[in-house]
């Protein structure tokens, strides 16, 4: 039994067929109790302000229809005249996607995974829908990096990829999408290869952001190092830690992506068009190099840590010899008056005129001594 829904059909606004799949009980569930009215296959529209459908585009031969369309509408028309439809969504609610969901013939699993984005980047394939997961990933921008300074703000973007459509889910801001749709529409001949261009581009634009935050990093860390070997510097130690948490949140984004890179450039992908693949080999290539330069970093974040560690213990032992020297210094007057206040009747020059300032001279002696001793040793 093949694993696609079992399809009926329906007719849109515009007197169009509309393919409609069969309804999955929990989200269909979930979506009655949230939407009791709803009784239609084309959902009302949400009141402004409140759509999560950011812009919901028509393509057909390369370039965008004119007008304003409703997914539903623009799906229809898109199976008409072979072409696709882009709906972009950002931070939908579990209402909203099941709408969407009930529309295109989304799995179930793959719109909990949209709705509460907390997913690592992979790729799945559900019947004839392609659900691509990307990390997003932002520099911030700060003056001075301190203990509870933010370096890097991720965030997650979510394609679903089928044969007429496209939907990007969006959650954050650290990617916005809306200059990539703008981009896009200027390359015809890209956009003629259909919804896998779509995923291209955003995916080619998360990447190009990961080279940007990699390369912003790098100042970090050469700033971050000057500091420690500064010894006008106090090189707090917090700071590194700091920094290697946000490179870990980084790393987190960047290093899982190279798996569903690595399946969509395979040449067995022939759901991927050839061309397509081509300009995805070129953003695996850039993603390597953004790999490759995480995990510098964090050697080097590792060895900036143990050379501050070791510049503690060493200072520490310097402080203990500074303190062994003053204390031995201190032990000659110490032990010479430590003897002359034994109170004993037989005692080497007590009855010597001038032997209180000889003592005395004589511990100002030892100690000088001692004193020069230590500074030429390094002590001191």
């Amino acid at each position: 039994m093949s694993d696609r829904a079992e399809r009926s059909r329906a007719t849109s606004p515009d007197g169009g067929r509309v393919i409609k799949p069969r309804a999955w009980a929990p989200v269909r569930v979930m979506t009655r109790i949230l939407n009791p009215d709803e009784g239609q296959h084309v959902p009302e529209p949400v009141a402004p302000g409140r759509s999560a459908v950011m812009d919901c585009g028509l393509y057909v031969d390369g370039s965008r229809q004119p007008g304003e369309w409703h997914y539903a509408e623009a799906l229809a028309a898109a199976r008409r005249e072979r072409g696709f439809v882009w709906v972009g969504l950002h931070e939908p609610d579990l209402a909203e996607m099941s709408a969407i969901a009930d529309t295109f013939g989304l799995h179930e699993l793959a719109v909990e995974d949209a709705v509460k984005a907390q997913q690592r980047p992979k790729l799945e394939r559900f019947g004839e829908v392609t659900f691509l997961v990307l990390r997003t990933a932002r520099y911030c921008e700060h003056d001075e990096l301190t203990e509870n300074s933010e370096v890097v703000e991720t965030g997650q973007v979510m394609l679903f990829i089928g044969p007429n459509f496209v939907i990007s889910v969006r959650h954050g801001d650290a990617c916005r999408l809306a200059p990539v749709r703008a981009d896009l529409e200027a390359r015809h001949e890209l956009l003629e290869h259909g919804p896998w261009a779509v995923a291209y581009a955003i995916t080619d634009r998360v990447v190009d952001l990961y080279l940007e935050v990699a390369d912003r990093l790098e100042d970090d860390l050469d700033v971050l190092e000057a500091d420690v070997f500064d010894r006008q510097s106090s090189g707090r130690i917090q700071r590194i830690y700091q920094m290697k948490r946000e490179l870990v949140e980084f790393k987190r984004a960047v290093a899982p992506l190279q798996r569903p890179l690595m399946t969509l450039t395979a040449q067995v992908n022939r759901e991927v068009p050839q061309e397509v693949r081509r300009y995805f080999r070129d953003v695996q290539d850039h993603l390597s190099r953004t790999v490759e330069q995480v995990n510098s970093y964090d050697d080097l974040l590792n060895s900036i840590l143990q050379a501050r560690l070791a510049q503690v213990t060493v200072d520490q032992n310097n402080d203990m010899r500074k303190i062994a020297a003053w204390a031995g210094i201190a032990a000659v007057w110490t032990a010479i008056a430590g003897i002359y206040g034994m109170n004993f009747a037989n005692m080497p020059e007590l009855k010597m005129t001038y032997g209180y300032p000889v003592v005395l001279a004589l511990m100002l002696v030892v100690s000088l001594s001692l004193y020069r001793w230590f500074r030429r040793n390094g002590w001191l």
